[in-house]
């Protein structure tokens, strides 16, 4: 952890100091949260561009998931060589390409390539970008440098993705691309000043990154968020109608939920990531029953405008909630090799983002109303809190056998310890 005290640092709220360069990595965050997203808001605009339906042009977002699924781990496996700092430059250096890609496309299908571009790269950044975080911080603090970055996410659904959409609707849409490629060259300017330089540990490959995944408790990390995160989807994918037809708001009033919405993701982010440097898998459990708990309580009040309102707040905080200590739970369950499988959790993050809407939509199409997402959520909360005792309870196995396999070494005659080492 030499790492720690050679770079710039900052003072957090409680008054310990952190490094700079999680604000380098945060704003990275903030790019590609505000690139993912914003797409939306900008169909439209798009479709009448280049003469295309808005279904058609809806394969922009569908295609950036994709590549966010695929590209993360992909991209990561293929630098297991590359130095975490090297790796997040050219990660940036590409997503720069891929914003003036799309802010320059002459057709739809050139438009396409730098969305799926931009999702393998950012998917990726995302991941190590994690891990990076938690290298400069000393070991009490890892979980709480992850929310730092992941709070880049957070205030994109605040600030970049509301912001985004209104330039692109004054400028033309090409602009938002314009200006997301301007704010990563400055992420990318942060990157190479702020964040330090560590050389790949001796021993580090692909074999050894691939290895992690046999480890069982390792896949119930994964499925703990994907479900987990399921719920913020199912709902918000279906905000608007829930609103309007349920809550009785009108049409005017959904965008300034869905920021309020957005305030609870800023406020929960932190708030997780201090509990899981204190107890991690107390911190999953935790957050995990808290969606389930406020999805239930969403449900009854869904019915009242200023129930609704405050609920969503709250609602936006628990699933944000999930999103350090899960991420930690998986960089410390494939310890020795986090890169590939941090990067991999980002694919199960998006999942979970295909995962919620297409079931909330299930519930709508077979008549159940428009607060049935809503079940859905409680559901999924439910079933990534299963995933998560079966991860404790499989990290309980693990620390047994470690220490029976310990107890045992240290039993053996000491000529016999000796000959099991020159073996």
């Amino acid at each position: 952890m030499s790492n720690v005290h050679s770079t710039s640092t900052t003072r957090s709220r409680n008054g310990a100091r952190m490094p700079v360069a999680l604000l380098a990595l945060a704003l990275g965050a903030f790019a590609i949260g505000t690139t993912e997203v914003v797409i939306a808001g900008l169909l439209p605009e798009i479709s009448v561009d280049f003469g295309i339906s808005i279904p058609t042009a809806g394969s922009l977002v569908s295609g950036y998931a994709l590549g966010m699924v695929v590209g993360a781990p992909l991209l990561a496996a293929l630098g297991t060589r590359v130095p975490r700092k090297s790796m997040l430059v050219w990660l940036m250096v590409g997503f720069v390409a891929s914003s003036l890609i799309s802010a320059l496309a002459p057709d739809y299908g050139v438009l396409l390539v730098g969305r799926v571009l931009s999702a393998l790269v950012g998917g990726a950044y995302v991941g190590i970008g994690a891990v990076a975080a938690a290298d400069v911080v000393s070991e009490d603090r890892k979980a709480r440098a992850v929310a730092i970055m992941f709070m880049g996410l957070s205030i994109a659904n605040v600030v970049g993705v509301p912001g985004g959409t209104a330039l692109g609707q004054a400028l033309g849409w090409r602009s938002t691309f314009w200006a997301v490629g301007a704010i990563g060259v400055v992420v990318l300017l942060g990157v190479l000043k702020l964040v330090p330089f560590s050389p790949v540990a001796e021993g580090t490959h692909l074999r050894s990154e691939l290895a992690v995944f046999k480890r069982g408790r390792l896949w119930l990390a994964y499925g703990a968020t994907a479900l987990g995160w399921a719920p913020a989807l199912a709902v918000v994918t279906y905000i608007a109608p829930m609103l309007t037809d349920v809550s009785g708001f009108s049409d005017s009033s959904v965008p300034i939920v869905l920021v309020l919405f957005g305030v609870g993701m800023v406020i929960g982010t932190p708030i997780a990531g201090r509990l899981a440097d204190r107890a991690l898998m107390a911190a999953v459990y935790g957050v995990l029953i808290t969606v389930t708990a406020s999805s239930l309580l969403l449900l009854l009040a869904v019915h009242s405008k200023v129930a609704a309102v405050a609920m969503f707040i709250v609602f936006g905080a628990a699933v944000a909630a999930v999103i350090p200590p899960v991420q930690a739970k998986v960089m410390a369950t494939a310890e020795g090799a986090p890169n590939l499988a941090s990067a991999a959790n980002i694919s199960a993050f998006n999942i979970g983002n295909a995962v919620g809407p297409f079931l909330g939509g299930m519930t709508i199409s077979a008549g159940l109303g428009y607060t049935s997402p809503i079940w859905i959520a409680a559901l999924l909360g439910a079933g990534a809190l299963i995933f998560a005792l079966l991860c404790g309870l499989a990290d309980g196995r693990h620390r047994s056998r470690v220490a029976a396999d310990a107890a045992a070494a240290a039993s053996q005659p000491p000529a016999k310890q000796q000959a099991e080492v020159r073996s």
